[in-house]
């Protein structure tokens, strides 16, 4: 096995473990604010928490989805694409971290807030976006498959996806 492909199987591993670790932590989060509104909790419910509200509803559906862009990274990389070490550990990095300092900074928005403003958390936002349009860019780069330098994907594709032949 080459040193590229057990590159890409330990990356794909570890998206892998990120995607069902994190979708396991947002859903439980989202289970725990339909508890507090289930139970009418004041500090959540009350007209004044209208931004926490927002802020971790945010994390939580930000958190849930790209759980899921995890898991299906973790299965595409070892599929599709072509890949350099390099391409590969950065598109990692940007992945993971995005992923988290996405929904941390909802989160951390709705901690301690004013009516209008959420709190300085929310300043990862941006980074968090940032990092995940770099990652997603580098993957549609490695998807197209246009820099022939670089390792095909470990198992062949019988038919371009996008042909209309059969």
């Amino acid at each position: 096995m080459s040193d590229l492909s057990e590159l890409r199987r330990r990356t794909s591993w570890r998206h892998h473990l990120v995607g069902w670790w994190s979708l396991l932590l947002f859903l439980t989060l989202g289970i725990g604010l339909e508890a507090l509104h289930g139970f009418k909790v004041g500090a959540y419910l009350d007209p004044e928490y209208r931004m926490r509200r927002l802020m971790w509803t945010l994390a939580h559906a930000h958190g849930t989805l790209l759980s899921l862009v995890h898991i299906a990274f973790a299965w595409g990389v070892t599929h599709w694409g072509t890949w350099n070490a390099g391409r590969l550990r950065l598109v990692s990095f940007f992945l993971i971290d995005g992923g988290l300092l996405l929904p941390l900074g909802f989160f951390l928005g709705g901690l301690g807030h004013n009516e209008t403003d959420p709190w300085i958390g929310i300043l990862l936002v941006p980074v968090g976006a940032l990092f995940l349009l770099v990652a997603v860019f580098l993957i549609a780069l490695s998807a197209l498959g246009l820099d022939r330098t670089e390792s095909p994907p470990t198992k062949p594709v019988d038919q371009d996806p996008l042909s209309t032949a059969n």
